[in-house]
């Protein structure tokens, strides 16, 4: 789990958070069926997060990510949050019960489809947010940049 005090430039891979300095990027690798959520504050700095479905060991699960963002947001104000990635691979619900969490034999709620308006609200409920600074974008497969 990133820790590190505010960077000019920080790789968040997936499960974990960070947060850069105004001017600084945050980039995301290899975001596949994950989603990335980048919070934009209001003096210019930035805290993100690469959610992934599954855990991997020794980060965050997808049920604990947005808590984290929280923690590390603080008091500070938010102008905008930005979730990018594999919508349609999101059920809203993974952010309050991780697909890991389901015991077995429980059905695991699959996406019928982009729930984006569903997504938004998970994020902004989970970052204690209005609805209104959340935005969702489907983006293809790859590395994404946040200047």
């Amino acid at each position: 789990m990133v820790a590190a005090p505010a960077a000019a430039s920080i790789r968040l891979t997936e499960g974990q958070v960070g947060e850069v300095a105004p001017g600084g990027a945050l980039i995301y690798p290899g975001v596949t069926s994950c989603l990335t959520v980048t919070v934009r504050l209001q003096d210019g700095g930035k805290v993100g997060a690469h959610a992934s479905l599954f855990q991997v060991p020794g980060e965050y699960r997808s049920d604990r990510i947005l808590a984290a963002v929280k923690q590390r947001t603080g008091a500070r104000t938010v102008r905008a949050v930005e979730v990018r990635g594999a919508v349609g691979a999101w059920d809203p619900s993974y952010f309050t019960k991780a697909i890991e969490s389901y015991a077995e034999g429980e059905r695991v709620p699959v996406p019928a489809g982009p729930d984006p308006e569903g997504l938004a609200r998970a994020v902004a409920d989970g970052l204690g947010q209005p609805r209104g600074t959340v935005t969702v974008e489907d983006l293809p497969d790859g590395d994404q940049r946040v200047d």
